[in-house]
């Protein structure tokens, strides 16, 4: 390969260039990403950078004396993957003709239909985005965060300890069910009454009201809640529009194999785009962590640059954290596949537990509240019972 195009600049993208020169790859590299900002950490958008105790240059992922010899094309969005030409389109008419490509897009934030323009309401997913809502929490008022996931839960975490009045509103009955099931995400979501932060649960929202700027959030149980901020924390949509028609198989964002490797030959794919094969599993699974937009590009690129040559390895499982509140909270595998749940230390009520998640006695996931230490054990066992 002479040429190896990186479509998307950050976490994901970047891991994958420097796998890319890790692995002896020492031809043109060139790295297009629709922001023009250099790769940045997002994990802190909704919490120290919300906060104010972490500035812009505390969120770079290159380091000082970094060099990838890489070409940068930052700000402009692809739109298109032309597999004939082996090229890829760019927004402001430019084409970038590759050997390999390594699909990195990430995702976008879902929004609630017919919010656009209405000043106050605000989506997390980029560097600008935290910045518009950070500068409005300085100002106070009462915030409404719509989804109690774990971007929802650190907003609101963060904007209680800012002094702001909040409420989380989640249509589910129990957040955070689908990540930690239901019993064990009743005892996470718990830390919201423990602070003071209302939560209302099964019900969903009819829309926003406002003429400029929104003002409530109509229920449709038809009760309204007074809002001056409101953070839509609905999940997120893989951004894989531009591939359509390319050839590249989609299915809730990039089918990928065990390995990264898409239905077009010398195509990859990483990070929060790519729904990946799960051996363990024996299903696809798009992985919305960090921890896989570090560690899966290595696989992939050694895909790409062998295709074919070597033997997929196994991902470990996957593994995540949120802090909320002052909780370290700390995930590894799948809750979906368990059967029953055993706490093996602390209690729900300290909100200081270790939770073990178990299929037909088999340990399958571990959950941990300020239980580091012990986490980590189980995080270490179950990567070899489930490899």
């Amino acid at each position: 390969m002479r040429t190896v195009a990186v479509v998307g600049a950050s976490l994901a993208g970047l891991s994958a260039a420097r796998s890319l020169r890790k692995q002896g790859y020492d031809g043109r590299l060139v790295v297009i990403g629709d922001e023009l900002h250099r790769p940045y950490d997002r994990p802190p958008l909704s919490k120290e950078f919300l906060a104010g105790t972490l500035g812009e240059a505390d969120l770079a992922l290159e380091t000082d004396d970094e060099d990838l010899d890489a070409e940068w094309l930052l700000g402009t969005r692809a739109t298109g993957l032309d597999a004939a030409e082996r090229a890829v389109h760019l927004a402001d008419g430019r084409e970038v003709r590759a050997d390999g490509f390594v699909i990195a897009t990430g995702a976008a934030a879902r929004t609630l239909p017919g919010c656009e323009g209405l000043a106050g309401v605000h989506v997390l997913r980029t560097l600008d985005d935290a910045r518009a809502l950070r500068d409005e929490l300085a100002q106070g008022g009462r915030l409404v965060v719509i989804g109690g996931g774990f971007v929802g839960a650190e907003v609101a975490s963060t904007a209680c300890a800012l002094g702001v009045d909040v409420t989380v509103i989640e249509a589910a009955p129990t957040p955070l069910a689908g990540p930690l099931g239901e019993s064990m995400g009743a005892v996470v979501s718990a830390l919201h009454a423990d602070h003071g932060v209302r939560l209302w649960c099964g019900v969903g929202v009819k829309g926003l009201s406002g003429e400029t700027r929104v003002d409530a959030v109509l229920l449709e149980d038809g009760r309204s809640i007074p809002a001056d901020i409101v953070v839509v924390g609905v999940g997120a949509r893989p951004c894989v529009q531009w591939l359509e028609g390319s050839g590249v198989a989609l299915d809730n964002g990039v089918t990928c194999g065990a390995d990264g490797r898409t239905s077009l030959a010398g195509v990859v794919a990483v990070g929060d785009c790519a729904n990946w094969y799960d051996p363990r599993a024996g299903a696809h699974r798009r992985v919305e962590h960090w921890t896989g937009a570090r560690e899966r590009p290595d696989a992939a690129v050694a895909t790409l640059l062998s295709w074919g040559a070597t033997e997929p390895s196994v991902p470990r499982p996957p593994y995540f954290w949120s802090d909320q509140y002052g909780v370290k909270i700390q995930f590894v595998g799948h809750a979906a596949g368990a059967d029953s749940v055993t706490i093996e230390e602390g209690t729900p009520d300290d909100r200081n537990v270790l939770a073990v998640y178990r299929r037909a006695g088999h340990p399958v996931a571990a959950l941990g509240m300020n239980q580091p230490r012990l986490f980590t054990r189980w995080r270490k066992q179950l990567a070899r019972t489930t490899s």
